[in-house]
């Protein structure tokens, strides 16, 4: 359950960030995103809807109410590094301050996510199942047939789509500090894949639902990090350090225009997430 989990939270709290003109409007409609995401893994009948709509309403008050604020103090961080010389560490610990975020909103949901997999019949776990198994199958034939001219070549266009979402269009040196990070990046789709194709098979045996198997799912979420091979762990660090420090390299030589840009897009996340506290 926990993949599904990562992915309807993911995929609707970045909607709600940074895909969408109203951060508002797609925040307030995460009650109808989330079930309708998550219906694209397993089908839900009408009670079992009714069950997750009943689970989802404290998760997202508690979100509204205590991580929001904490939201609003990473943007105070975000804009007082811009106001002077970013450094990699700076970039670094922005980036670990997300993912702290993201692993409170991913324990919290866990507990509704195991309710719901109590109410799941025998099918639709082996729908779910299938769905996962399918989707591995489309990540490797996606990306493993790409040769390494390739997978760097979507490294950039991914780092500089994401950059220029937020600064607006690159010039030359900005452009080839992004070049030249993702020639430093370290492929990782071979070993990512394994690896997610033996989560799978652990999540397999969890679900099977024997005696303990919420318990046990909490306890592979917590020690994931230890079943996770040193390899893939290593290379994760290097790719991130070396984005890190292109991101801090970019943002040192942006323009005034980029910098204006830069701080409204952090000024409107502040404005959508003051609107959503004022609401609870």
């Amino acid at each position: 359950m926990t993949q599904m989990i990562r992915n309807a939270l993911l995929f609707v709290l970045l909607l709600a960030l940074v895909g969408c003109s109203s951060t508002t409007f797609v925040y307030n409609r995460l009650d109808f995103i989330i079930p309708w995401y998550m219906g694209k893994y397993v089908g839900l009948d009408r009670d079992q809807k009714t069950f997750l709509d009943d689970q989802l309403q404290p998760f997202l008050n508690w979100h509204r109410t205590e991580e929001l604020p904490a939201y609003l103090l990473l943007l105070d961080g975000m804009e007082q590094t811009l106001d002077a010389e970013v450094s990699q560490a700076q970039v670094a610990e922005i980036a670990t301050q997300f993912e702290d975020a993201w692993d409170r909103i991913e324990w919290r949901a866990l507990e509704w996510m195991l309710a719901l997999g109590e109410e799941l019949s025998r099918e639709q776990l082996e729908e779910f199942t299938e769905n996962l198994r399918e989707k591995q199958v489309e990540y490797e034939e996606e990306y493993l047939p790409r040769t390494d001219e390739e997978y760097r070549q979507e490294a950039y266009e991914n780092l500089e789509d994401s950059v220029q979402d937020f600064m607006g269009r690159l010039d030359s040196e900005q452009r080839g500090y992004l070049d030249q990070a993702a020639q430093d990046m370290r492929r990782a789709d071979t070993i990512w894949l394994r690896e997610r194709a033996e989560w799978l098979e652990r999540r397999e045996v969890l679900l099977q639902r024997e005696e303990g198997w919420q318990q046990g799912i909490r306890d592979a979420l917590a020690t994931r990090e230890q079943t996770t091979s040193a390899e893939y762990l290593e290379i994760f660090e290097h790719n991130s350090q070396v984005i890190f420090r292109a991101l801090a390299q970019v943002a040192n030589v942006r323009s005034d225009k980029q910098d204006r840009r830069l701080r409204k897009k952090l000024a409107d996340f502040r404005e959508d997430i003051e609107s959503l506290i004022a609401r609870r």
